[in-house]
């Protein structure tokens, strides 16, 4: 009961994640030490699985896909997803130093921790990790397209969302507002509870998971390493969305509402209250993942 619960918050914290762009659900779940165990259960939702639920072997499915440990996982994404990432978009309104900062700690002691574990050195992983930065730097530089509704479009935004999302470092909302449909999928859809577009994004967003983990299950079974740094060039190259001294650079009027295209990033100079706590709270997040790490949390 202890460790459901605990997956379930684990889960939580990758709902908030999902939701902040940015901030990756996939990086969550790699500094929680559940990563590799979500991407090897959703994997396991292939032919076999299918036969076995069409036979109505109920049991043997649910151990099959490892169906406790994926319900506790995603029941509190969505819970997050519905409860506290509110609170998470209030802090961002209000507090955004402070919560980028929160963030900034557990994104760079991910880095240290996950880069850790790649346990060969050679110009192969090196070139990868690079690669991996400059993709997610990239990234950074892409101007986002419009909204669009169109219910095809909708579920293809699932398909490359929800990748983005279990990918730790490519954060699967900033996806979305490269793609247009951040607010339309992630603040209006919620809020209104429009059924049709949340059901076409859910269905792109099973697909996506069903295809995607297929791929990165192979990748981490065939080059545990080589993926290991490139998910690590991943998480260093989101580093300046997540920079907490930031101010908007530019920005576009798009139906009435302004959109962040680019910042201007900044060093602090000045000794005062909101910096000081700022860097108290970068110690805290860091100091989080190392706790956990050092008491193998998985």
């Amino acid at each position: 009961m202890k460790n459901n619960l605990i997956i379930f918050i684990k889960g939580m914290a990758m709902g908030i994640a999902n939701v902040i762009p940015g901030v990756s659900g996939g990086t969550i779940a790699l500094i929680t030490g559940i990563y590799e165990k979500l991407v090897n259960s959703l994997k396991s939702l292939d032919k076999k699985a299918f036969s076995l639920l069409l036979k109505f072997k109920l049991k043997e499915f649910a151990n099959y896909i490892n169906l406790q440990f994926l319900f506790y996982v995603f029941s509190g994404s969505l819970i997050s997803l519905f409860s506290i990432a509110n609170l998470f978009k209030y802090l961002f309104k209000y507090y955004p130093l402070e919560i980028w900062s929160f963030f900034f700690g557990l994104i760079i002691a991910s880095i240290i921790f996950i880069g850790r574990r790649i346990s060969v050195w050679n110009y192969q992983n090196i070139i990868s990790i690079i690669l991996g930065i400059a993709i997610a730097f990239g990234l950074t530089y892409i101007s986002p397209s419009g909204e669009n509704d169109n219910l095809l479009y909708v579920f293809l935004c699932g398909i490359i969302g929800i990748s983005g999302m279990i990918l730790p470092g490519l954060s699967g909302s900033y996806i979305l507002i490269l793609m247009g449909n951040y607010e339309l999928l992630m603040v209006t859809a919620v809020s209104e509870l429009n059924i049709p577009l949340l059901t076409v994004f859910m269905l792109g967003s099973i697909v996506g998971l069903i295809v995607f983990s297929h791929f990165l299950h192979w990748l981490l079974k065939e080059h545990y390493n080589l993926t290991l740094a490139s998910l690590t060039g991943f998480i260093i190259g989101s580093l300046p969305l997540i920079w907490p001294w930031k101010e908007v650079g530019e920005k576009i009027i798009y139906n009435g509402k302004e959109k962040i295209i680019s910042y201007n990033y900044l060093f602090p100079t000045e000794i005062n209250s909101h910096n000081l706590i700022s860097v108290l709270l970068i110690i805290i997040g860091f100091t989080i993942v190392y706790l956990m790490e050092k008491n193998q949390i998985k």
